[in-house]
Protein backbone atom coordinates (compact mmCIF):
# COMPACT_ATOMS: atom_id res chain seq x y z
CA UNK A 1 0.00 0.00 0.00
CA UNK A 2 1.32 3.19 -0.81
CA UNK A 3 2.07 5.76 1.99
CA UNK A 4 -0.37 9.21 0.89
CA UNK A 5 -3.28 5.70 1.24
CA UNK A 6 -2.16 5.36 4.88
CA UNK A 7 -2.41 8.77 5.32
CA UNK A 8 -5.70 8.81 3.66
CA UNK A 9 -7.55 5.97 5.56
CA UNK A 10 -6.04 7.56 8.99
CA UNK A 11 -7.27 10.89 8.53
CA UNK A 12 -10.85 9.43 7.37
CA UNK A 13 -10.61 7.69 10.69
CA UNK A 14 -10.07 10.26 12.85
CA UNK A 15 -12.67 12.41 11.36
CA UNK A 16 -15.36 9.58 11.47
CA UNK A 17 -14.16 9.50 15.14
CA UNK A 18 -14.59 13.28 15.56
CA UNK A 19 -17.93 13.47 13.96
CA UNK A 20 -19.23 10.62 16.31
CA UNK A 21 -18.08 12.22 19.17
CA UNK A 22 -19.34 15.76 18.05
CA UNK A 23 -22.75 13.76 17.59
CA UNK A 24 -22.88 11.90 21.55
CA UNK A 25 -21.87 15.57 22.86
CA UNK A 26 -24.35 17.28 21.15
CA UNK A 27 -26.92 14.79 22.42
CA UNK A 28 -25.36 15.36 25.62
CA UNK A 29 -25.72 18.72 25.84
CA UNK A 30 -29.62 18.59 25.27
CA UNK A 31 -29.78 15.60 27.62
CA UNK A 32 -28.07 17.93 29.93
CA UNK A 33 -29.19 21.16 29.76
CA UNK A 34 -32.65 21.27 27.59
CA UNK A 35 -35.80 22.15 29.01
CA UNK A 36 -38.48 18.97 29.82
CA UNK A 37 -41.53 18.85 27.93
CA UNK A 38 -44.42 16.46 27.78
CA UNK A 39 -46.54 15.68 25.17
CA UNK A 40 -49.76 14.15 25.21
CA UNK A 41 -49.40 10.07 24.05
CA UNK A 42 -51.81 8.58 21.98
CA UNK A 43 -49.69 4.89 22.22
CA UNK A 44 -49.91 2.18 19.50
CA UNK A 45 -49.33 -1.48 20.48
CA UNK A 46 -46.07 -2.12 22.09
CA UNK A 47 -44.84 -5.20 20.45
CA UNK A 48 -42.27 -6.17 17.67
CA UNK A 49 -41.04 -9.90 17.35
CA UNK A 50 -37.53 -8.69 15.79
CA UNK A 51 -36.87 -5.43 18.47
CA UNK A 52 -38.24 -6.62 21.55
CA UNK A 53 -40.66 -4.70 23.43
CA UNK A 54 -41.33 -1.08 22.63
CA UNK A 55 -44.26 1.16 22.34
CA UNK A 56 -44.79 3.15 19.64
CA UNK A 57 -45.43 7.01 20.09
CA UNK A 58 -48.29 9.50 18.63
CA UNK A 59 -48.57 12.63 19.84
CA UNK A 60 -51.70 14.20 20.80
CA UNK A 61 -50.72 17.77 21.58
CA UNK A 62 -53.35 20.18 19.84
CA UNK A 63 -52.06 20.05 16.49
CA UNK A 64 -55.68 20.94 15.08
CA UNK A 65 -56.90 19.91 11.19
CA UNK A 66 -56.12 23.06 9.86
CA UNK A 67 -52.18 22.58 11.17
CA UNK A 68 -52.26 19.01 10.43
CA UNK A 69 -50.33 19.61 7.07
CA UNK A 70 -47.68 22.08 7.25
CA UNK A 71 -46.52 23.65 3.92
CA UNK A 72 -43.00 22.71 4.51
CA UNK A 73 -41.32 18.64 4.69
CA UNK A 74 -39.38 19.77 7.84
CA UNK A 75 -39.58 22.99 10.27
CA UNK A 76 -40.04 23.86 13.55
CA UNK A 77 -43.57 23.15 15.75
CA UNK A 78 -44.05 26.11 18.21
CA UNK A 79 -45.15 24.90 21.45
CA UNK A 80 -46.43 26.17 24.46
CA UNK A 81 -46.11 24.71 27.47
CA UNK A 82 -48.60 24.87 30.88
CA UNK A 83 -47.37 24.55 34.42
CA UNK A 84 -47.24 20.97 34.40
CA UNK A 85 -44.77 21.57 31.22
CA UNK A 86 -47.57 19.78 28.58
CA UNK A 87 -46.88 21.20 25.42
CA UNK A 88 -49.35 22.28 23.68
CA UNK A 89 -48.91 22.92 19.59
CA UNK A 90 -49.28 26.79 18.62
CA UNK A 91 -48.06 27.26 14.89
CA UNK A 92 -45.97 25.31 12.23
CA UNK A 93 -42.75 27.50 11.04
CA UNK A 94 -40.28 27.27 8.45
CA UNK A 95 -37.59 29.23 10.35
CA UNK A 96 -36.64 29.32 13.96
CA UNK A 97 -38.24 33.09 14.28
CA UNK A 98 -40.38 34.35 15.32
CA UNK A 99 -41.08 33.23 18.43
CA UNK A 100 -42.92 35.39 21.08
CA UNK A 101 -42.86 34.90 24.67
CA UNK A 102 -43.21 31.61 26.66
CA UNK A 103 -42.39 29.94 23.08
CA UNK A 104 -40.81 27.05 22.58
CA UNK A 105 -39.39 25.51 19.33
CA UNK A 106 -39.72 21.70 18.18
CA UNK A 107 -38.22 20.34 15.40
CA UNK A 108 -40.26 18.11 13.30
CA UNK A 109 -40.28 16.26 9.49
CA UNK A 110 -43.14 14.98 7.96
CA UNK A 111 -44.48 12.49 5.65
CA UNK A 112 -47.69 12.05 3.41
CA UNK A 113 -49.25 11.59 6.28
CA UNK A 114 -47.15 11.89 9.44
CA UNK A 115 -46.08 14.32 11.71
CA UNK A 116 -42.52 13.05 12.83
CA UNK A 117 -40.65 15.01 15.97
CA UNK A 118 -37.85 12.01 16.44
CA UNK A 119 -39.54 10.29 19.32
CA UNK A 120 -41.68 7.85 17.81
CA UNK A 121 -40.67 4.54 19.71
CA UNK A 122 -39.94 3.94 22.97
CA UNK A 123 -38.19 0.96 23.79
CA UNK A 124 -38.19 -1.11 27.16
CA UNK A 125 -36.82 -4.08 28.82
CA UNK A 126 -38.57 -6.96 27.83
CA UNK A 127 -41.34 -8.09 30.77
CA UNK A 128 -41.65 -4.32 31.77
CA UNK A 129 -44.91 -3.45 29.33
CA UNK A 130 -47.02 -3.34 32.07
CA UNK A 131 -45.31 -0.59 33.89
CA UNK A 132 -46.21 1.66 30.37
CA UNK A 133 -49.76 0.87 30.11
CA UNK A 134 -50.52 4.36 32.41
CA UNK A 135 -48.30 6.63 30.15
CA UNK A 136 -49.87 9.90 29.52
CA UNK A 137 -46.78 11.59 28.35
CA UNK A 138 -43.87 11.55 26.54
CA UNK A 139 -41.12 13.58 28.15
CA UNK A 140 -39.07 15.32 25.62
CA UNK A 141 -35.74 17.35 26.38
CA UNK A 142 -35.65 19.96 23.78
CA UNK A 143 -32.82 22.56 23.29
CA UNK A 144 -33.16 26.42 22.46
CA UNK A 145 -32.72 25.51 18.31
CA UNK A 146 -35.54 22.72 18.54
CA UNK A 147 -33.32 19.88 19.00
CA UNK A 148 -35.07 17.19 21.44
CA UNK A 149 -34.52 13.53 22.58
CA UNK A 150 -37.18 11.67 24.59
CA UNK A 151 -36.20 10.74 28.10
CA UNK A 152 -39.02 8.50 29.42
CA UNK A 153 -42.34 8.18 29.60
CA UNK A 154 -44.76 10.17 32.07
CA UNK A 155 -48.13 9.28 33.93
CA UNK A 156 -50.92 11.31 34.58
CA UNK A 157 -49.23 12.53 37.39
CA UNK A 158 -46.43 14.07 35.58
CA UNK A 159 -44.32 11.25 36.96
CA UNK A 160 -41.47 9.53 35.09
CA UNK A 161 -42.53 5.98 34.92
CA UNK A 162 -39.60 3.66 36.42
CA UNK A 163 -40.53 -0.30 36.02
CA UNK A 164 -40.35 -1.56 39.46
CA UNK A 165 -40.84 1.72 41.58
CA UNK A 166 -45.04 1.99 41.12
CA UNK A 167 -47.29 2.80 43.88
Amino acid sequence: MKPYKKIIILLNLVLVVFLFNFSVWKKEKVLAEGNLVLLQLAPVDPRSLMQGDYMELRYDFGITEAMRTPAAKRGFCVIKTDANKVGTAVRFQTGPTPLHRGEQLLRYHRSEFEIYLGAESYFFEEGTAESFTNARYGGLRVDDKGNSILVGLYDEQYRLIVPGKEK
